[in-house]
């Protein structure tokens, strides 16, 4: 039976390990998020793991090559309590894959609502907190944000939106 398992990758080596997981027949689950971050003078968007340092690799039970996992290149040890490997449930895979696309990016949550206060998550206002004041029919978002002292309105991409706890 195929179960999932948590690895810790080495520092900034996400693709390398996921690479040649891939290579030795595993399946993997790495999580990404997208993050506007200030490069310069000007704002770049990157992909960054959900999960800074960890992913998910699907392992059959019989097998079970901890070695072979423990000892790929990029990856620097299978999460393991007591000295023996847990697998996660299988409720919060699947959780987590529902909420991501074919290729791992976190998707945004759908159920925007007017007055909802949200976080942009990229662009020059990243991080600042808005409320939702309309919601088009065609999906565009008009929020109004507190901006040097004055309420300013203006129209964002839902996937730039992350609903506040």
């Amino acid at each position: 039976m195929n179960r999932w398992y948590l690895i810790q990758f080495k520092p900034n080596s996400h693709r390398l390990a996921e690479r040649n997981l891939l290579r030795q027949g595993f399946e993997t689950f790495l999580p990404m998020q997208e993050i506007t971050r200030r490069k310069a003078s000007r704002f770049v968007n990157d992909l960054r793991p959900l999960f800074p340092s960890y992913m998910f690799v699907c392992v059959n039970d019989e097998n079970a090559p901890w070695v072979t996992i423990n000892s790929t290149i990029g990856v620097s040890r299978l999460v393991s309590f007591e000295g023996q490997p847990k697998p996660l449930p299988l409720q919060l895979i699947s959780g987590l894959m529902l909420r991501c696309d074919s290729m791992g990016r976190l998707l945004s949550p759908k159920t925007l609502n007017k007055g909802d206060s949200v976080e942009l998550l990229s662009g020059p206002f990243a991080n600042f907190i808005a409320t939702i004041d309309t919601i088009d029919p065609e999906q565009r978002i008009w929020v109004l944000m507190d901006f040097m002292g004055q309420r300013t309105r203006m129209r964002v991409a839902a996937d730039q939106l992350q609903p506040t706890k």
